[in-house]
């Protein structure tokens, strides 16, 4: 590791090791902060490996029972149930601070109507039960989105604050203690060659 180009004198000595103990401190911080946002970058990884089987799996059953409406309702009717807005849902988007990080919060309002956009003799039952799965699907698809978003910003949060963690782990800190080594050697070396020169000084004055 090659050190710091800086003269060995006390005052960059004192510098330098002001700026270990900083460079430490942080280290200690950072490594903290990347071991919390692993815990909950794992929480939030399996509650989006549970939420995405849920919505996949929700998915598979509302595709059948369309295949079933489809089967017993002319293809069009079936269609249109589901193009047909049966209410005003509103998503609102706003953002939570996860160890430091923006991620997103979407939140629904609205609700849907009670008066169906078709009449009961246009569409089966079955066309209709479709329709309302996929109304109750729409809050965790939503919050599938939110999470799916939130752990790859955790992950490059992660990976970012792995590389700070590495720069001072094997370049600063390395280069601090090899620059502060260095200087303390040569502060040693200054001081014995002084004092060499004062007992030849006194030894001179003493054959005087």
């Amino acid at each position: 590791m090659a050190r710091l180009n800086v003269n060995p004198t006390r005052m960059e000595l004192k510098k330098l090791k002001a700026r270990l103990n900083t460079a430490v401190r942080g280290h200690k911080l950072l490594k903290d902060k990347s071991d919390e946002m692993i815990r909950r970058f794992t929480v939030m990884a399996r509650e989006n490996l549970a939420l995405r089987r849920e919505v996949e799996g929700e998915l598979g059953r509302i595709l059948g029972q369309f295949q079933v409406a489809r089967s017993v309702t002319p293809a069009y009717r079936a269609e249109a149930a589901f193009a047909m807005p049966s209410g005003t849902v509103r998503a609102e988007c706003s953002t939570a601070s996860v160890m430091g990080l923006d991620v997103p919060r979407i939140a629904l309002s609205g609700s849907a109507s009670s008066v169906l956009p078709y009449a009961y003799f246009e569409i089966t039952s079955e066309a209709d039960y479709s329709v309302s799965m996929v109304a109750a699907l729409l809050p965790k698809l939503l919050r599938l989105a939110e999470v799916e978003k939130s752990v790859r910003m955790l992950a490059d949060e992660i990976e970012r604050n792995k590389r700070r963690v590495n720069a001072l782990e094997y370049v600063m800190i390395p280069q601090l203690e090899e620059t502060i080594a260095y200087i303390r050697e040569k502060l040693s070396e200054n001081e014995r060659a002084a004092l060499v020169r004062i007992m030849k000084v006194k030894g001179k004055q003493q054959e005087m």
